[in-house]
């Protein structure tokens, strides 16, 4: 006869874990933000529309060298203490854009916000881990994601209707005062921990097992220098496994974004839809990524692989639908919806992966893997861009990224391979199990 379990014995997300989604919200906000208010902001600091533009393309250069940055700067400090003084260094930085008289200088804001989202990010990401239960880590890890779709969802929509209304600067007002209330939010909520204790140590089975307590070692338990702690970190970037998830991680990405910042032309010029409908369209996606994110969390704690194989093919196959009905509305604006669901739903696999591979020393290495996310933010455009610029026109883009999603199915090939190979040279023969 089968027990089920006792609802209140099941592992759940631990709820610092969704006030870390709602801080990443707010930095994802910032992150994409610009794209809404490029007209005014262009205009108030008399520099071209392109000109404006890149100060996304700033923030996320910030992003990919500030994330492994900041991690090795901070790596001895302990995690509340580091997330909180990123924030803080997030919204200064906010109110230094909002009153900066210059192009020069806003851009330079935007690459030191970078650097203070990249650490925070790393470091959410190691902390939700280290708290969250094994059985449920793919759905907290997707939780953070779920944060920037939420941010995509109506982050960005609002920065831009509060640019819009009260000026570009408001929006960098808004910003920091929120992020800032975040702050607050985390020093409160979030228990005290001390630094990172030796990787190399073995773990008392006789500790307390709660995460909070189980991140807080006695006084006799002093944390390694940096030397070992780096050590440590570089570690897992030796042998194949960790690159080729970082491989995934920007390639799928690149394949996102390579459609998405082109849907608005690919729509009203393509598939004849009025630009008013564009952002419900856009909303539309942000709803499908969401749901992406929550469905492939829950998958990611089954079979992190398949989730990854699964999402890829899906998205595969719905990139290659949008291209074949592109020039009708109705059914273009179900595929992009569906490229949503279908891309969004690896998001927790990718994260889990990272921290799979490296156990003992995750912290760089989930930064590095924050700085794959933005090497896909980056070269998807551009290769969309490119595309575009050889005449190729807009569904172009959706074929590139179907290239690219193929690229990354391939990588997880190799990688699976890779990984059956480490698995078996893993196991202890026989005679070292009879010992």
């Amino acid at each position: 006869m089968t027990t089920s379990t006792p609802l209140s014995l099941r592992p759940r997300v631990p709820g610092q874990v969704y006030l870390l989604a709602a801080v990443i919200f707010c930095l994802g906000t910032s992150e994409f933000m610009i794209a809404g208010i490029l007209e005014p902001l262009s205009a108030d600091l008399s520099v071209t529309i392109p000109q404006a533009g890149l100060l996304i393309t700033g923030f996320a250069v910030g992003m990919i060298v500030g994330a492994p940055a900041m991690t090795l700067l901070t790596l001895t400090l302990p995690r509340r203490a580091t997330m909180i003084v990123m924030i803080i260094g997030f919204s200064s930085l906010h109110i230094l854009a909002a009153l900066s008289p210059s192009y020069g200088l806003l851009m330079a804001s935007r690459v030191l916000s970078a650097f203070a989202c990249g650490g925070f990010w790393a470091v959410a990401a190691v902390h939700t881990s280290a708290i969250a239960p094994a059985a449920v880590q793919g759905r907290a890890l997707a939780s953070l994601v779920g944060g920037l779709t939420v941010a995509n969802l109506v982050g960005v929509p609002m920065g831009t209707w509060i640019g819009t209304q009260f000026g570009w600067r408001s929006t960098f007002w808004a910003v920091a005062l929120v992020t800032a209330l975040a702050a607050v939010l985390i020093a409160v909520t979030t228990r005290s921990d001390a630094k990172p204790t030796d990787p190399a140590k073995p773990a008392d089975s006789a500790k307390s097992t709660d995460p909070d307590e189980a991140e807080s070692p006695t006084p006799a338990e002093a944390a390694p220098g940096l030397r070992t702690l780096l050590r440590a970190e570089i570690a897992a970037f030796k042998g194949p496994r960790i690159w080729l998830a970082l491989g995934t991680t920007a390639l799928f990405q690149a394949s996102v974004f390579a459609s998405f910042s082109y849907f608005s032309p690919l729509l009203t010029q393509v598939a004849g839809l009025s630009a008013d409908l564009v952002p419900a369209v856009l909303a539309a996606f942000g709803v499908g990524a969401f749901i992406g994110v929550v469905v492939g969390g829950r998958l990611a704690d089954r079979d992190i692989f398949g989730n990854i194989v699964g999402s890829l093919t899906a998205l595969t196959l719905s990139l290659g639908a949008l291209w074949l009905v592109a020039d009708n509305a109705i059914l273009a604006v179900i595929m992009i919806v569906l490229v949503g669901a279908s891309g969004f739903s690896i998001a927790g696999a990718l994260n889990a992966r990272v921290f799979q591979i490296a156990t003992q020393a995750p912290t760089l290495a989930a930064s590095v893997n924050t700085s794959a996310f933005n090497v896909g933010n980056a070269l998807g455009p551009a290769v969309g861009a490119w595309v575009i610029a050889a005449g190729l026109g807009f569904p172009a883009t959706v074929v590139a990224a179907i290239v690219l999603a193929l690229a990354a199915l391939a990588v997880v090939a190799v990688a699976i391979r890779v990984e059956r190979t480490w698995a078996g040279r893993s196991e202890p023969t026989l005679a070292e199990a009879a010992c």
